[in-house]
């Protein structure tokens, strides 16, 4: 059986707590699980406990540890969904990626790590996940559904890792010329793979969210999964 815990990072800007889920055989490559806007909540704990299922071993950092530590909030309530929006805008990207890196560093020295680390973001994570391709030495990123990512294209030039985005071509925090910026802006770099699902709207692969959809998460997942086993292996 895996397990899971929560555990201490150090990162260069003070301690924070992370979710460690460790597969079965205790060895594996590592993902740094990259959180929503809602924490590290019971999803994220899901995706990590999946992927060390996979083998991996799973670390989510807690990303709005300098705001309001241990946030675990549902995407059920609109208080909850207020909260998260007030968090999301209090929340500085450049301190998230700088305490990604430290999740990675750490992951990497974890007992039972293979030393090979990649990255998993959604929603806000899917951002990050891309700013985790363009500034960390992550050794493969996925981003799911990343908002304002037309934004920051101008450090696309500094990926030096593969990097996949699954885009939903209906979100509705993503409007169509932000994806068309975005697809324009990276389809030309041989380290990006695009994924736009035609039909899905933001957080299609959130299970019991409201816009889940098991077909194409299903799709997005087993592209991710073949993803990582190609660049962590």
């Amino acid at each position: 059986m895996m397990s899971g815990k929560d555990i201490t990072i150090t990162g260069p800007d003070g301690s924070f707590a992370g979710y460690l889920s460790t597969p079965s055989a205790g060895t594996g490559p590592g993902v740094v699980v990259i959180q929503e806007i809602f924490g590290v909540n019971a999803v994220m704990r899901g995706v990590a406990d999946a992927l060390a299922a996979r083998g991996y071993l799973a670390l989510c950092p807690d990303l709005f540890w300098r705001l309001q530590p241990g946030v675990q909030l549902t995407d059920k309530t609109r208080a909850e969904w207020d909260q998260a929006f007030a968090l999301m805008n209090r929340f500085d990207p450049d301190a998230g990626v700088r305490d990604i890196q430290a999740t990675i560093t750490q992951l990497r020295g974890t007992q039972g790590c293979t030393g090979k680390v990649g990255a998993v973001g959604y929603c806000l994570g899917g951002l990050l996940a891309y700013l985790t391709a363009a500034r960390t030495d992550s050794d493969a990123s996925v981003g799911y559904y990343g908002v304002n990512i037309q934004t920051k294209l101008d450090e696309a030039k500094t990926i030096k890792k593969p990097l996949m985005l699954h885009i939903a071509a209906k979100d509705q925090f993503v409007p169509p010329e932000a994806q068309k910026q975005i697809v324009e802006g990276l389809k030309s770099n041989p380290l990006v793979t695009l994924h736009t699902y035609p039909e899905m709207d933001h957080a299609f692969a959130r299970e019991g969210g409201e816009h889940y959809d098991k077909a194409c998460a299903d799709l997005a997942n087993g592209r991710t999964a073949t993803f990582f086993r190609q660049h962590l292996s």
